[in-house]
């Protein structure tokens, strides 16, 4: 069901599959949730992925074979059954040319019309599987393989903020301006990461999302510019 590799000095992972899953996945929350709950004085940090959790420990406390003993120990009580998620987020997106740069891109790729890319995108519920490569940056999955569609060859010095995309089967909004190689189909107006505000950021890893299509007007009065769009 799982195994646990050294990561460093102090730090072990727990890997439940080598692939994306659901069952892995909720298996990932489930070990998260406990190691918190009943070894929080021996764990320092606990980072979730996709398939597995790295768990960085305080030297002083425990060491790797106390630790891996006790992680085998408490994890033999893991659920198999695939755990609901915590709440389904709905996210505005304006899905056009104008906001969708790669629109075209991805029709040329899958050869589907871009109406139905977006309803193809728009009309599943997706996992929230972890978050990175940037504050609020959300590893949403995974896409329908219709619309799956690689990275762009070269980067872009510059997606904008709210950008949503595609890069294979995953989707993800960009929270700020950065560079990115992702496929650019639609704007979200909304914050994805505010340090300013509690929480930062509106969706968690466990939640669920749902985008809803909107229009450019609602795109503008929720507070949504075209900025850098290129």
């Amino acid at each position: 069901m799982f195994r646990i590799e050294i990561a460093g000095e102090n730090a072990l992972i727990i890997v439940f599959a080598d692939k994306i899953n659901d069952k892995a996945f909720s298996l990932v929350q489930q070990a998260t949730t406990l190691i918190r709950q009943q070894l929080s004085e021996k764990v320092v940090d606990l980072i979730p992925s996709y398939a597995s959790v790295l768990v960085q420990f305080d030297l002083l406390v425990i060491d790797h074979f106390q630790l891996q003993n006790s992680l085998r120990a408490l994890l033999s009580t893991l659920q198999q059954t695939k755990k609901q998620s915590n709440e389904i987020i709905s996210l505005p997106v304006y899905y056009s040319k104008k906001s969708g740069p790669d629109l075209e891109r991805i029709a040329q790729h899958t050869q589907l019309s871009i109406e139905a890319i977006i309803e193809c995108h728009h009309s599943q519920i997706y996992q929230v599987y972890a978050i990175g490569f940037a504050p609020g940056f959300a590893y949403l999955g995974q896409v329908n393989p219709k619309i799956a569609t690689p990275r762009l060859d070269s980067p872009r010095l510059k997606v904008p903020k709210g950008a949503v995309a595609i890069a294979d089967q995953q989707t993800a909004i960009y929270p700020n301006q950065s560079p990115g190689g992702w496929n650019i189909i639609g704007l979200c107006p909304l914050d994805m990461f505010n340090p300013n505000q509690r929480p930062h950021m509106p969706i968690q890893v466990g939640d669920q999302v749902k985008f809803k299509p909107i229009t450019e007007q609602s795109f503008i009065d929720l507070g949504g510019t075209f900025n850098d769009i290129v």
